[in-house]
């Protein structure tokens, strides 16, 4: 197998991330595809791992001949949907009576979240799998839920191989034709990652905010009462 040099991103301060960034560019370098899919099965399971970084490297190794396209996409596709796999299955030991034993213990939570969580998972639990593929955070997280609720198996693999490849797609993609100009998609995929990022922080904000509202009304109707 040909070795090419990949591009990484410069840094000035090299952190913890970065080394391990660094670490899994030689990884891909050493092995090829795989390495690229071992690459995405940790960055599945490990959100820190930035995807958009890690997509366009095996595009531009696929452009300089190191493996093929179609490798990129098949083997980052497949390493997407074993760190899904992962998380399934601690949704699938979670279960819902732990997690709902666990939000009666929780300031602020009840278990009846947990079932409403759980009906509306239900319900769109396939939308959710599919279209949270494609969105930060939420990459890696819908993967739970699934497990809690006991997706059929095959299902979740399907819709979880389909929304990856379509993500995986983009980046890899970018690497390949655009090269080392790469970094140009990088940047709209961090707006992204911020207004998601910030849309949930407002979200838990909101639920916060409203729960102890809720709260204080109930102790003080409970007050006049007595």
């Amino acid at each position: 197998m040909t070795q090419v040099a990949l591009p990484v991103r410069a840094s000035s301060n090299e952190s913890w991330l970065s080394q391990l960034m660094d670490a899994l560019v030689g990884l891909m370098e050493w092995i090829g595809p795989i390495g690229a899919g071992i690459a995405i099965a940790l960055e599945s399971v490990f959100p820190p791992l930035p995807s958009e970084a890690i997509l366009p490297m095996a595009g531009v190794t696929a452009s300089r001949g190191g493996f093929t396209l179609a490798e990129a996409l098949l083997w980052t596709t497949a390493g997407s949907v074993v760190g899904a796999l992962a998380l399934y299955g601690i949704g699938a030991w979670l279960g819902i009576e732990r997690l709902r034993r666990v939000a009666a213990k929780v300031p602020l939570l009840h278990p009846e979240d947990i079932d409403r969580t759980v009906a509306w998972f239900r319900k769109h639990g396939g939308k959710a799998v599919f279209f949270g593929r494609m969105v930060p955070l939420f990459r890696s997280f819908i993967s739970i839920p699934a497990g809690v609720t006991r997706m059929p198996l095959w299902r979740f693999v399907l819709l979880t191989a389909a929304g990856s490849l379509l993500w995986n797609a983009i980046f890899v993609l970018a690497g390949y034709f655009l090269g080392e100009s790469w970094h140009i998609v990088e940047q709209y995929a961090e707006v992204f990652q911020v207004i998601v990022i910030v849309g949930v922080a407002a979200g838990i904000a909101w639920f916060v905010f409203a729960r102890v509202r809720s709260l204080l009304a109930h102790r003080r109707r409970v007050g006049a009462r007595d």
